[in-house]
């Protein structure tokens, strides 16, 4: 597989954050999302993934460090106040827990998913269908409220809402969060069609079997920095000997309010 053309890693580098002044969630921390791959950021409670998932985003400001998007030998900062630039760098944003417009039809949502092109109506409009036509059930219920749609179906919605302006690089926040196991499959499997897309795709996951059988990469955050980055088989039963700590500690892999609470 190849990735698209123009298509972007996105890395941290030497990052220190924090939502209060002098109580940092990430620590120098650095990592490395590669172009075309699936990169998985797990770890325990408070271990920072949502805030690196975020700074990517550029919803929040490194204190230190920097934030990049690469490609090739072009690097692209990604700093404060650049959240509302994501689409035009090639980069989406989809949220943990629902956030459709449940009063507005699922054609109006994606309609928001076209925001930055919205000048260009011919265009619009083709982005919308490509994404109903990669998601059939979508183009059936093009009319209903998004809120009539199941769990499962509005966290395709979310998805498809950030793929109508084609980027490059995906961010996911906890793709299963708050739907039935079936509707969580069918999750895994369209980010790894985004991978066979070609895209970039940053994964924060608390469901570690399935999030680990898709990544290509997978980065493991303690204390708000990385203390292992490799394959799965790589890290192999040093990653079992981690995952078995933090729930030794009564943690398990998701997001203390310090962390993910925070800011959402």
């Amino acid at each position: 597989m190849t990735t698209r053309p123009g298509t972007s890693a996105i890395a941290l580098d030497d990052v220190t954050a924090e939502y209060f002044p002098d109580q940092p969630i990430l620590r120098g921390l650095s990592l490395h999302a590669p172009a075309g791959k699936i990169s998985l950021i797990i770890g325990p409670n408070g271990s920072g993934k949502s805030t690196a998932l975020r700074l990517l985003a550029g919803f929040l400001h490194p204190r230190e460090g920097d934030v990049w998007l690469i490609n090739g030998s072009s690097r692209t900062p990604i700093g404060a106040g650049q959240a509302h630039r994501r689409s035009a760098l090639g980069i989406a944003f989809v949220p943990q827990g629902h956030s459709v417009f449940p009063t507005m039809s699922v054609y109006d949502n994606l309609l928001v998913g076209a925001w930055p092109i919205r000048r260009e109506k011919k265009r619009a409009r083709q982005a919308i269908q490509t994404v109903l036509a990669r998601y059939p059930v979508l183009g059936d219920k093009r009319s209903a409220p998004a809120g009539s749609l199941s769990g499962g179906q509005q966290r395709i919605l979310e998805l498809a809402r950030a793929l109508v302006s084609d980027p490059d690089v995906v961010l996911v926040d906890e793709p299963s969060a708050g739907v039935a196991p079936a509707a969580a499959a069918t999750m895994y499997r369209e980010l790894e069609a985004l991978r066979d897309d070609g895209r970039t795709v940053v994964l924060v996951d608390q469901d570690l079997r399935p999030a680990l059988a898709i990544a290509d990469v997978v980065h493991v955050l303690q204390s708000g920095r990385c203390v292992s980055s490799g394959t799965s088989d790589e890290l192999g039963s040093d990653l079992d000997t981690l995952v078995k700590s933090w729930l030794s500690v009564g943690g398990d892999a998701t997001s203390t309010p310090s962390d993910e609470g925070a800011a959402s």
